[in-house]
């Protein structure tokens, strides 16, 4: 399934194969999932996790045309009734998401400051067994215990890393 791609918006879309690598690590925890997608760029984190069996997907994108192409692709896969878009910054666009996610998929850009901060507000977005999957440069080292997180597993792909976390007990 081709992944629409907005004109005129710089963006480093997950490479598949880490987004490969991302869904075999996570493997059946995919199917029936209730899924976040932030910073969706393109959508194709959490339209792979719908295309795997997710039950929805949230995406959040602060760009317009990003959140056009979404839903285009989404139409084109006719996954539509199992997505929802919504344009807005993060982390203020939170307050729209809903919850709890079983799954929360976050690929920030590289330089953005404020994500390892967003990391702190996810927990009380998570269900009890649910994993929040960070993507980021790898020569960043991600926090191991983000406020009601701890960080389970990182695997790293070239200039790319993906950390794995999981609710803390009692968060």
């Amino acid at each position: 399934m081709p992944i629409m791609e907005p004109r005129g918006v710089r963006l480093r879309p997950t490479s598949a194969l880490v987004r490969e690598a991302v869904f075999n690590i996570l493997g059946d925890e995919v199917e029936g999932a209730t899924v976040l997608d932030l910073y969706a760029g393109t959508g194709a984190l959490g339209i792979e996790a719908l295309s795997l069996g997710a039950a929805t997907a949230v995406f959040i994108e602060a760009e317009a045309a990003c959140c056009q192409a979404i839903l285009a692709t989404l139409s084109r896969a006719h996954l539509a009734a199992r997505g929802k878009v919504l344009r807005g910054r993060l982390p203020a666009a939170l307050k729209d998401a809903g919850g709890p996610f079983d799954l929360i998929l976050l690929d920030p850009p590289y330089a953005d400051a404020d994500a390892p901060e967003l990391l702190t507000r996810l927990a009380i977005l998570l269900t009890a067994d649910g994993v929040v999957v960070y993507e980021h440069g790898s020569r960043y080292n991600p926090p191991e215990h983000p406020a009601g997180l701890h960080l389970v597993e990182r695997r790293v792909y070239g200039d790319t890393a993906v950390a794995f976390y999981r609710r803390q007990e009692g968060a």
